[in-house]
């Protein structure tokens, strides 16, 4: 299925973010799977003074990555003086980071929720969670499940625009996704679905219950289930986990051992699997701005 990529504000903006000294651009995206949106790309900072070709980092919730005067909550990711610093003290790869924002309150939830498994609940169970409330009076799903189409628009139109238009070593191994909380769910769903695209995956804060109660919840299992049958091959594959223990991460200290295991089992060692827990972080971006240093040189290092 060919993509309608708006060629009308191609090119939105070109500035220089802060002292990283790279560019973002920005490109108005139609898509023939999910709703419209602004994609992101950070570039690095020898782009335009080399020939060199770069890996590429997807990464979700991408209106929080970059400008803390932008985002609902005052707060971002920092991306790209991470980016920069970590490739001026030679720790990482330099990359090209491609941020695609969420589709707001009503579809992050669907866009985000991995959907085999949403889809080996119950019917019964499947037609409550659609009933839940963010407790705002807004429904928690504001549509049916349709991360299997976020997928596809990633991988069938957004990443071909991508490696058309900037200079990308588009091979698995140089092509990583990264989210956090629902990020770190469609980022581990991903990575799964589609291992011939991704080479690893970074799932920071992961929100294994998928709502926002632990009690009497099915969803882990079937997560659970679900990781266990997709493992990606850890021939070529690097996972990352991590979690805090203040706020929401405070409900994943029994979820995330069990992931552990289960990846463990499939073969992992500690050259392709990271897992951290980080005491007293809360579940927002100034802890994972604090942290990102690390899925970034375990992802891109030049090893």
């Amino acid at each position: 299925m060919s993509s309608r990529i708006s060629y009308l504000l191609v090119i939105l903006a070109l500035i220089s973010c802060g002292e990283s000294g790279t560019l973002l651009r920005s490109h108005e995206f139609q898509s023939d799977y999910i709703e419209d949106r602004t994609i992101q790309v950070l570039l690095p900072p020898s782009y335009h003074s080399t020939n060199e070709s770069y890996p590429v980092l997807y990464m979700h919730d991408g209106q929080m990555l970059f400008d803390s005067t932008t985002t609902w909550n005052g707060q971002e990711w920092g991306v790209d003086e991470t980016m920069a610093k970590l490739s001026k003290e030679n720790k990482i790869r330099e990359a090209i980071v491609v941020a695609i924002p969420n589709g707001g309150t009503l579809l992050r939830h669907p866009e985000y929720f991995p959907q085999k498994p949403f889809e080996s609940l119950p019917k019964n169970v499947q037609d409550s969670l659609y009933q839940l409330d963010r407790g705002d009076g807004i429904l928690l799903f504001g549509t049916e499940v349709q991360s299997d189409n976020y997928l596809r628009f990633i991988t069938e139109e957004l990443k071909p625009f991508v490696d058309s238009t900037y200079r990308t070593l588009p091979d698995r191994s140089n092509t990583f996704i990264a989210g956090s909380s629902m990020g770190g769910l469609i980022s581990m769903y991903a990575i799964c679905e589609y291992p011939d695209v991704f080479g690893g995956a970074a799932c920071l804060s992961t929100h294994w219950p998928g709502v926002f109660t632990i009690e009497n919840n099915p969803i882990p299992d079937a997560f659970f289930t679900y990781l266990k049958e997709n493992v990606p091959d850890p021939a070529n594959h690097k996972l990352y986990f991590d979690y805090g223990t203040a706020t929401l991460d405070a409900l994943y200290a029994s979820f995330q051992p069990v992931a552990d295991s289960i990846i463990l089992e499939a073969g992992n060692d500690s050259n392709t699997f990271k897992t951290m827990k980080f005491e007293g972080d809360a579940h927002d971006e100034n802890a994972w701005k604090n942290r990102l240093h690390i899925p970034l040189i375990f992802l891109l290092s030049k090893d």
